[in-house]
């Protein structure tokens, strides 16, 4: 790599103001987050306009074998992000090296074997899933072929947060802009009658071609001269067990929290098929699927923000500037309070509008539910600040212990139990379902404030 690049952007992130860093970093995350969502969003709505409100369903009982894989990706990219931004600190190349080929072959093995066994046990997993006769054949159509493509996804998730860590937030919001592009540009040419007329497995075949083509993208990026990450394929079966074993303990908090994302809508399915009247209950698991969809919409900017942070978190923890570490995490804290808070003010006003968008036939059931459970849902979304800044706060310092505490709160702790309580005690057991929501949010945000404010004070001590 340029020595030249590699000192600017080490005195970039050790020396840059604050707030300009920040924003430096975090515009190319939030449009890239952004992107990544919206391809999802129009992929569901393409597939509500082609093949209508039950097949929307279909997507959210994949979601979870989805999400599983993604979880792979993201533990081993936060993981090895925080190993690499640390060694980049202290200018260490060769545990830099070992940190890259380690990530790449960790992700191979591990994204690979996941899709084998699940494609091996899809008829068992889609009714685990919470698949019954009227959709499983959507729910089949859709899963048998995104297994495929969600190899080189998870491949991209973790090269995007390694070339965030080496403070190419660019590359990485322009890897993640092609995908979205694509998927949106292929979605009309494989579903609708138009085209291939392939319905809801052309919305699966888009998919797979568009993250494909962002992970060529950016491991071609990767191996170009100016780039810190050093690939180096003919080496790659040597791994560094030790580094294996610091990546998955930093990455896992991430792990759990996004696959018990996969988990909880294994839950809230399946409670919905338990309590909704058999002729809804469809419906109200493509509501969920819609609701899903339209948060990780809504909320990503929100994230982008503190994937912009992390690598400025990781390189001043590693090079010891306490100061410019307290700053950037008060800052970033403020800016998505009161982002989440804007959100949640749009969802009250815009609600039935929104999910008018995803109903063929405008069907006032759907769309009038709907929008009800959204505004409940994302009624405490504004309360999980803390646990999102904290919980990637300790991923980037290295503290996977901390970091797991505080990833399992929301979805362990407090939802799954509160789901069971709430779908029961609740007349309408679906509605209990949807107050577990702002529920388990109100809870965690509290319980991260407490510890959101001692540890700031901690941190304020050090350079006091």
């Amino acid at each position: 790599m340029d020595k030249t690049n590699e000192q600017e952007r080490s005195q970039m992130l050790g020396n840059m103001d604050i707030r300009k860093l920040l924003f430096k970093l975090a515009t190319p995350a939030i449009a890239a987050m952004v992107f990544n969502a919206l391809y999802n969003l129009i992929d569901t709505f393409f597939v509500a306009r082609g093949a209508g409100e039950v097949a929307i369903g279909a997507l959210s009982i994949a979601y979870p074998i989805q999400m599983i894989i993604l979880s792979i990706g993201l533990m081993i990219g936060i993981g090895s992000a925080s190993v690499f931004s640390r060694a980049y600190g202290r200018g260490d190349k060769e545990s830099m090296r070992k940190t890259v080929n380690t990530a790449l072959f960790l992700n191979l093995v591990l994204s690979s074997s996941v899709a084998l066994v699940s494609y091996i046990f899809i008829d068992d997993l889609l009714y685990l899933f919470g698949a019954r006769a009227i959709n499983i054949d959507y729910a089949y159509d859709y899963l048998s072929v995104i297994l495929i493509a969600l190899v080189p996804f998870s491949l991209s998730v973790t090269f995007n947060h390694l070339t965030r860590a080496e403070g190419r937030a660019k590359i990485a919001m322009i890897s993640l802009m092609i995908g979205a592009i694509l998927n949106i540009l292929l979605d009309p040419i494989f579903i609708f009658d138009f085209g291939l007329g392939l319905g809801v497995r052309g919305a699966a075949i888009a998919t797979g071609i568009a993250k494909t083509a962002s992970f060529i993208y950016i491991l071609y990026q990767a191996y170009r001269p100016e780039s810190a990450l050093k690939v180096h394929l003919p080496t790659l079966h040597k791994v560094d067990f030790k580094m294996v074993r610091e990546i998955v303990a930093i990455g896992l908090p991430s792990f759990v929290r996004m696959s018990l994302g996969g988990f909880l809508v294994i839950i809230v399915n399946n409670l919905i098929n338990i309590h909704a009247a058999e002729d809804v209950a469809h419906i109200y698991i493509s509501i969920y699927g819609v609701i899903n969809r339209l948060l990780r919409f809504s909320l990503m900017p929100g994230f982008g923000l503190v994937q912009g942070m992390i690598p400025i978190v990781g390189f001043n923890f590693g090079a010891q500037f306490y100061r410019r570490l307290h700053d950037v995490i008060k800052f970033t804290s403020k800016l998505l309070f009161g982002y989440f808070a804007t959100v949640f003010i749009a969802v009250l006003i815009f609600a039935e509008p929104l999910f008018s968008i995803f109903s063929r036939e405008a069907d006032p059931f759907f769309i009038q539910e709907g929008a009800m459970a959204f505004r409940i849902v994302i009624a405490g979304f504004v309360f999980v600040t803390y646990q999102v800044i904290l919980s990637s706060v300790y991923q980037a310092m290295g503290y996977p212990v901390r970091a797991f505490f505080i990833s399992l709160s929301r979805r362990f702790f407090f939802f799954i139990p509160l789901a069971f309580l709430f779908s029961n005690l609740f007349a309408d057991g679906v509605l209990g379902v949807w107050w577990t929501f702002f529920t388990a949010d109100l809870l965690t945000g509290l319980l991260s404030l407490f510890i959101f404010r001692k540890e700031m004070h901690t941190l304020r001590r050090r350079f006091a």
